[in-house]
Formats: C-alpha cells, structure tokens, sequence
C-alpha cells in the first residue's frame, strides 16, 4: 500500500516540475512553437521520465493552459478580453499584470490611470483591449477592474512630518507611494522613526494609501530598527513560545552522555570543527585516519539533533514551520532554542556530544571504496576558524595543538584528491563571492569586504558534500522516501541564452553544452575582469536548487543522489534525514517507511525551499541596508566597478569591494543617443559608436543613494566617450576574437 501511495506521490510531484518547466519556456519571449517531441528535447527529458513529462503536458492541455494548433505546433493560448493575474507596479505610476494562466502575449501592460487601487503583489482582473498593430503583432493594453486579493496591508517604513500630514515612505520596492497616516502620537511615534503600517484605504488615481501605525520598531538608520524591520518585512520567526522552551530545556536535563551504551565512544580520537569566527552552532566536526592499507579514512560527525527534537513534538513542529536559521548580519533567529543549537547539540571544545558519524574510506584517486555509518559520542580537541585554520596551514601554527596541526595538513591532502576527482566527474564551481561587513559597537556599518575564501573553506565543502552523498547513496538503496537536494538540469533555451552572453566576450559553447564544456568556459574566464559577468550569467542559466523526494539527481555538483544531512541544527531539511538514518541504524527501516508514509515530503520540501529563499532575501536586503547607509556618507567616493547588467534605461555595475550593485542612468552615460543591443550585450551610442559591455572594468563615483528604496545611483568618473577613444570596451585582445572551450581532448578526463 505504501509503495504504491509512495510511487503515485513520486509521479505527481514530477509531473507538476514538469507542467512549470514547460511553461516557463513557452512564455519566453524567443520561443517558437514546436511539436511536442521537440519540447521534450529542450527540456531535457529523458526516456525514462517521458510519461511524466506526457501527463504534465495533458494536464495543461485539459486545462486550457497549452494548446495544439496547426502542425501540431504547441504553444500557450491568445489573449482573452479579461485575465487574472498578479499586479506589479512601477514607480513611474504604469503597472504590469502577470496572468495566473500563461498566454501568448506575455504580462499586460497597464496605463497609469487604469491601475485602480492595486498594488504590487495583489490579485486583480484586468480588462484587455487592443491597441492596433506594431507589424505584425497586435498590441495590448489594460484596465484593472477589480482586485480580488490583497497581497499584504502592512508595510514598513520610515515616519516623515509634511507640511499637510504625516506620511510613511514604505521600504523596498513592493510599494513605492507614500501612506497617510493619522493619530501618530497614540504609538509615541516620532519623525524618523521606523514604523509597521497597516492600510485602512489603498491608492486611487486621486488620492494615497491611509494607514494607522501600528508598531514603532525605533529609529530608522539605527542597527536595532532596521533588524527589526526586516523581520518583520519578510515575516520572519523570532522567539519561541513556553512549549517549545520548556521541551528544549527538558532535552537538556535528560542529556547524560555516560550512559551513551548504545553509541561508540569515540571521545579518544583528535577531532576537530571549522567554523566562521562569529558562529556558535557547531554542527559539524572531522576526523581522519588510515587503515591497515594506508587508506584514508574520513570522519565526518554531525550533530544528533533528533535526539533531542523528537518527531511531531511542539519543538519540532516550530522547525518545520521555521524551515531553517535566519542568519542576518549581526544577529541569527535560530531553527531550534539556543539551549541547544548554541548548546548541547553544538559541538564544542572538550564537551561530550552525540553524533552522527559517517565514514568514508578512500582509495589513492579519491574514490570511496567503502562506507559506515554509526552512533556516536565525542569530543572535539579544537575548535578553530577558518582565517586560524588557513594561516596554520600556511605554518603560522601559534595556540594550535601539534596533533590538530598534523591533521589540518593531512585534511587539506584528501581535499585536493576529492576535489580533482569530483571536477573530473563534472562538478561546477562558480567563483562569486560573498560580502563581509565591518560594524563598529554600536552596529553601524563602518567597511565592507570580499568574505573570506581561503582553501578550508573548500576543505569542510568537500568533505561535507562527501558525507551528503554517501547518506543519500544509502537511503536510495534502502528504497526508502526521504528529503533530497534536487538541481535540475538547465534546458536547452537557457543554454543558448547562455551561449549568446558568452558570445560577446569571444567565447563559444557547444550546441548542447554539457558539464565540462562549462567547466571549460569558468576557467577560461577566470581571473579576467569579465569573470564575474560570465559566472553571474552561468548561475542565471541554472534552476534553483529546491527539496523534493524526487530522484533527479544534482546537476551543479555532478551527483545522481544527493541531500542534506550535515546542518540539522540549522535545516530542517537534514533532520527529516537523521530520523530515516536512525531508523537504518537501529535495524528499523519498516519504521522509516511509515514515517515517510506519515509525511507529506513534497510540501514540506515546497516550504523548506520557500523558508530558505526567505532567509537569503532578507540577509541580502540587510546587508544592502546597512552598506546603502555607510555609503550615503561618502556621496562623491570613487567605486572600482565591473558592469554586470544592461538594460534600455540604464547599466548596472557591481562594486568589487562592496558587492553591491549600483546604476548609471542613461543621461550620464555621455552626450549620445544609447540604445541597448541584446545581440552584442552592449550599450552602443548611436552617434559616437561608443559602447560598454557586460564585465567591462570601470570606475564610478557616488552621485546619490535611496536607502528606503534599497537604490544606489552612480555614474562613471570619467567622461564614457572620451575613456572610450581610447579603449573601445573590448573585453578580450582582437587576435582572439572567438575561442571555443570545448577542444580540449575527452579522452584526457577518463
């Protein structure tokens, strides 16, 4: 009953995977209908997942959402006098209805005086109507008629005084309009302070939003208000409630590591955690060894957090609802209660702790030639970071035990050897860096900097993604459903598009670029100033990574069977998988089978997914904050860019120290008539034949920023046309105009 529940599950969850590939190339503005065999062909469909693919595609076709017309050409159908849709506002007062349903014509275009009261996220009905034709394409425009779901009526933002009324000007870009508020004095709230607002009216053509305050978060620009009005903008969880405290804080009493009979005692061995300096949920710690043979032998040891999180407790239910730990800039909003996350579940010096362990022995190459898996309890020698673990390394070994010398040494040898062979066997890695800030006491942003990428980094990835595959690698044999990590493979439409970027640096893909032709293309690039053009645009070419109980492998890293099993501290995700090893490792696994029967895995993988992409949104809206901040009193500073987007009204250049990203509007581009050419990826001027293109090095000055609409406005230091008498924007020497990076022999990486 269960198997066949199960494999039912399996299909249905692959066939809505399929329905939104299909149609998120059909609504590309490139695509030419094609019969349904070609389809499949783009998408990448295999043999095997045919029949998936085929009841995806009926399924769209019952329900009016695809169409068969002439040839048996497949597209998505016309334009209908009214549509549903998503309402997404500009600041210019036009907006753009997204349809529910996917149609030939794309988004609706809606004129500024017909955006009724909508705003950006709600659901509206949208009158059509035809404005005549440009060639031969008819052109649309519309009316909204009706909202029919409001996306949210609270907003945060910042109190300003108006010589006619108070109004809060709505951080970020989901509302750009300022809202009327009244009776401000009834939440003491002053001017400049941060507010939470709910809407009492919305916009008309007429008049703004009125909204009452309901929250003052203090004052804005301060490091404690802005916290506080990212959590509250991206609804994030912060405390937890006396259920879940008072289970956390009875996991503690009941922890007796001396009576871990059941668990190997590997409390002897030199073990140690890399983590970042400011971390304080250790959840993972290595060991290594050699065998009889001279083989190593990796220990990886994970934190047993279903130990103490049990399943379907009140503690467990909030980490399923949370997803994952929030970690903004200065403070984290943990999965779990401190008590344990920063507690008896890390893994800190000298403290016994219950692990799970896996161990990996490999072979000369870096193979895995064997694994197992075990309970255990242990103790870690030394808790080092990664800048500690990297001058030591580099024989810089001051506070460092001779013993964890020795292994850091011996760990950095098998990562190389495991990196190699993943690399050999497909594995990709994008070269974009993180941003560090720099905050002084009082939590204002002071610098900003490139994070640190030294090699342990690499190390503990290696090692980590070794430990996740081996776990996965397990339960797929056991035949039993459990959360994977799941990459798909890119289509063969953003493969061309990716092709096409590549193009304008002198670079060439195959037809159907595989792996190692990108590999190919990340090291020709790197080092160059285009680099992170091309890595930016390979990531965009890529889906998301997502959690599903789906076999489709990890493209990205070159896995057929992947998950996450080494972060349960801080993914909810990875301690779904602990409770299924368990289950192996008791000798349970029927219990393992009901538990996954128990589970909706597609929707708590859907949520996890969605939870995780929270957290990345708000950690980078903060970040952009408080450097927005810090550079709002530099108006004027110089910033070493790389260009990295184009677009008609303007170019977007990212600071190589800062990570942020900032825009040149056309005016100050030069005296020219710019105009975009999405062939060449160039902005080429009309009359002087000027040009800037993607990943061209350029430096800017600071001519404004909007820390409310999270917007930096740069323009370049020197005049564009005269630095482009010089240097025509050619991003490569003329005598390797096309190079393609895909000769190198196929023979040489068996």
């Amino acid at each position: 009953m269960w198997s066949r529940l199960g494999a039912f599950s399996w299909v249905c969850f692959m066939a809505e995977i399929f329905r939104q590939r299909i149609i998120k190339l059909l609504k590309r503005d490139d695509y030419e209908p094609v019969k349904l065999s070609q389809l499949a062909r783009a998408l990448g469909v295999s043999s095997e997942d045919y029949p998936e693919f085929k009841l995806a595609f009926d399924q769209l076709r019952q329900a009016g959402h695809v169409v068969i017309g002439a040839k048996n050409m497949v597209s998505l159908p016309s334009l209908a006098g009214q549509i549903v849709g998503t309402f997404r506002a500009n600041p210019k007062g036009f907006g753009f209805v997204t349809p529910l349903e996917p149609n030939s014509h794309g988004d609706l275009f809606i004129p500024p005086d017909a955006t009724a009261d909508a705003m950006t996220g709600d659901v509206v009905v949208a009158k059509v109507k035809r404005k005549g034709k440009r060639g031969r394409q008819m052109r649309y425009s519309g009316e909204v008629i009706e909202v029919l779901e409001r996306a949210q009526n609270r907003f945060v933002g910042t109190l300003m005084k108006h010589p006619e009324a108070w109004l809060v000007q709505p951080d970020g870009s989901s509302f750009f309009e300022q809202i009327v508020v009244d009776d401000v004095g009834v939440k003491g709230a002053k001017q400049k302070d941060k507010v939470v607002v709910e809407i009492l009216s919305y916009p008309t053509e007429k008049y703004l939003a009125r909204g009452v305050i309901i929250e003052v978060l203090g004052k804005a620009g301060r490091y404690e208000s802005e916290i506080r009005s990212i959590i509250r903008q991206h609804h994030l969880p912060s405390g937890f409630n006396n259920e879940c405290l008072e289970q956390a804080k009875q996991a503690v009493g009941v922890f007796n590591p001396d009576e871990a009979n059941n668990r190997e005692n590997i409390t002897d061995k030199v073990i140690i955690t890399i983590d970042p300096e400011d971390a304080k949920d250790f959840d993972d710690a290595i060991n290594l060894e050699r065998d009889s043979k001279g083989n190593w032998i990796l220990g990886v040891h994970i934190a047993d957090v279903s130990f103490f999180v049990s399943a379907d407790s009140a503690l467990d239910n909030e980490a399923r609802t949370r997803g994952n730990s929030v970690y903004l800039p200065g403070k984290t909003l943990p999965m779990l209660p401190e008590i344990l996350s920063n507690g008896i579940c890390s893994l800190q010096p000298d403290q016994p702790r219950f692990v799970k362990s896996v161990y990996l022995t490999y072979d000369q190459q870096g193979s895995v030639v064997s694994r197992r898996f075990a309970n255990s309890v242990m103790k870690s020698r030394q808790r080092l970071t990664y800048e500690q673990a990297e001058r030591t390394l580099k024989g810089h070994t001051k506070e460092v035990k001779p013993e964890v010398i020795e292994l850091l040494k011996n760990m950095e040898a098998l990562s190389r050897v495991i990196e190699k062979r993943r690399a050999k066997n497909g594995m990709l890695h994008l070269d974009l860096s993180e941003t560090e800030i720099v905050m002084d006491g009082s939590g204002q942003v002071v610098d900003a900097h490139p994070a640190d990428d030294s090699y342990p980094h690499t190390i503990i990835e290696m090692f980590m993604v070794e430990a996740n595959e081996a776990v996965a690698s397990l339960l797929d044999r056991l035949d039993v459903a459990f959360m994977r990590r799941v990459h798909p493979e890119p289509d063969a439409f953003s493969m061309r598009d990716l092709a096409k970027v590549v193009r304008a640096f002198g670079f060439s893909l195959p037809r159907n670029p595989d792996r190692f032709a990108i590999q190919d293309l990340l090291a020709a690039v790197k080092g160059a100033d285009f680099s992170m053009a091309v890595n930016l645009a390979v990531l965009r070419s890529f889906e998301k990574a997502q959690y599903a109980p789906l076999h489709i492998g990890h493209y990205a890293l070159a896995s057929t069977c992947y998950c996450h099993f080494t972060s349960p501290i801080r993914r909810y995700a990875d301690l779904l998988v602990h409770r299924v090893l368990e289950c192996y490792l008791r000798g349970r696994m029927d219990q393992a089978k009901q538990l996954a029967a128990a589970q909706d895995l597609v929707q708590i993988g859907k949520h996890v997914t969605f939870t995780e992409q929270r957290a990345e949104d708000a950690e980078k809206e903060l970040t952009t904050v408080l450097i927005l901040q810090m550079l709002s009193k530099r108006i004027g500073d110089e910033l070493d860019c790389i260009v990295t987007g184009l677009a008609g009204f303007g170019v977007f250049v990212q600071s190589r120290k800062y990570g942020i990203e900032g825009l040149i509007q056309m005016d100050d581009l030069g005296p020219d008539r710019w105009k975009y050419d999405k062939r060449t990826q160039r902005m080429v001027g009309q009359r002087s034949g000027c040009s800037v293109c993607l990943g061209q090095a350029m430096k800017v000055y600071i001519v404004s920023v909007n820390v409310p609409a999270r917007q930096l406005n740069v323009a370049p230091v020197k005049p564009l046309l005269e630095a482009a008498s010089r240097a025509q924007c050619t991003p490569r020497k003329k005598k390797s105009r096309k190079t393609s990076v895909t000769k190198r022999s196929r023979g040489k990486r068996r």
